[in-house]
């Protein structure tokens, strides 16, 4: 059925149905194994991250489940040593056990590619920008050294946003994607997405997404299609808003550091320029705090709810040592510099003087 030639409708339904009579034209049979919501928001994000295929889950840690399913007992992933807690989590309590090895490196030195060539991995893991320090790793480069290798490379695409940067283009294999973030927008849904070029590792996917009952719901596929048609809109604001906050912050007394990517001070600097549109709409900072004065200056704020997640129009605060990287152990954490002082701030995109004003007034209490 042509949705739109038949009815009209400017806007797709919801196709809320869990199984198909058989032989229609759009060959769907049961909505673990596809729907025509699944199939509009992979066309969507496909042609938003510049690749030809895209696969939807459930939610980011089903997208990173579906990828990491597809390796053997035997295999060895090389990563960057700042990943987000939940990837950690999964390859140390789960994957282990069925015999897949992670090295960890600090793969924003190119001194440490030579991991890649030494272990020759299943598949080289990475975030740009990484959570929450923030780190922007060169993708062409170690998707060229991985390449010589025969190496598979997925970047977690989260935290910039398909609006901000394409992997694939740069030469990565898979881009992943939390849809609950940027993609969707407005925090109301789960969502996740494994994009690429490559047909073997779309149908791997698709496999994936029927075999380990990895699906999102036709409406929540929905409510993130509807959130990426203003993703462009709110990645600038989100961006303007963010590099703005950042640069007050980085000029705040007693802060000891600040990142993010736009920042001229940013290690990565540069390079996030080339990659990137902007800066995107996280910033990181270590306040300068005990764990008590950081949880105190956390819970005075009133435009920045303490909460995990990222990426909505809201605000957010998030103190990633006691909420998003609790399960890595602590001296994995300080190793990347995640001490009890760093705070990971969202962005929105309310009025930034409002936003501004509340730092300040929590910073002055503290």
């Amino acid at each position: 059925m042509n949705w739109r030639e038949q009815t009209g409708a400017v806007i797709p339904p919801v196709f809320l149905t869990s199984t198909f009579e058989y032989g229609n034209a759009g060959g769907f049979d049961y909505t673990r194994s596809g729907n025509p919501n699944f199939r509009n928001l992979q066309q969507t994000l496909a042609a938003l991250e510049g690749c030809q295929h895209a696969c939807v889950f459930a939610s980011g840690v089903s997208a990173i489940t579906a990828v990491v399913s597809s390796l053997k007992s035997g295999d060895v992933v090389v990563l960057e040593e700042n990943v987000y807690g939940c990837t950690y989590r999964l390859f140390a309590r789960v994957f282990e056990k069925f015999g897949v090895s992670a090295v960890y490196t600090d793969l924003s030195n190119p001194v440490n590619y030579a991991k890649i060539s030494e272990h020759k991995p299943a598949l080289v893991w990475i975030e740009s920008p990484t959570n929450p320090m923030l780190k922007v790793l060169d993708i062409a480069a170690i998707s060229e050294v991985a390449r010589k290798v025969n190496a598979p490379v997925i970047v977690d695409n989260t935290f910039a946003s398909s609006y901000l940067q394409q992997p694939v283009k740069l030469g990565a294999t898979l881009s992943l994607l939390s849809t609950t973030k940027y993609s969707n927008g407005h925090s109301d849904v789960l969502g996740g997405a494994v994009c690429t070029d490559s047909a073997e590792w779309q149908e791997k996917m698709i496999f994936a997404q029927k075999a380990l009952g990895l699906q999102p719901s036709p409406f929540d596929s929905w409510l993130i299609a509807r959130g990426v048609k203003t993703e462009a809109l709110r990645m600038e604001r989100h961006g303007s808003n963010a590099l703005t906050f950042a640069e007050r912050l980085e000029n705040t007394k007693a802060v000891r550091w600040v990142r993010y990517p736009f920042l001229p001070s940013h290690p990565q600097h540069e390079l996030a320029k080339q990659q990137m549109r902007n800066g995107s709409g996280i910033v990181t900072a270590d306040l300068g705090f005990t764990l008590e004065k950081t949880q105190a200056f956390l819970g005075r704020l009133k435009y920045f709810p303490k909460a995990e997640s990222l990426g909505g129009i809201e605000s957010l605060c998030c103190h990633p040592a006691s909420m998003t990287h609790a399960s890595v152990p602590r001296e994995a954490r300080e190793a990347v510099g995640i001490t009890d002082g760093v705070v990971r701030f969202s962005v929105g995109i309310e009025h930034i003087d409002d936003l501004w004003r509340d730092i300040e007034e929590a910073m002055t209490a503290a």
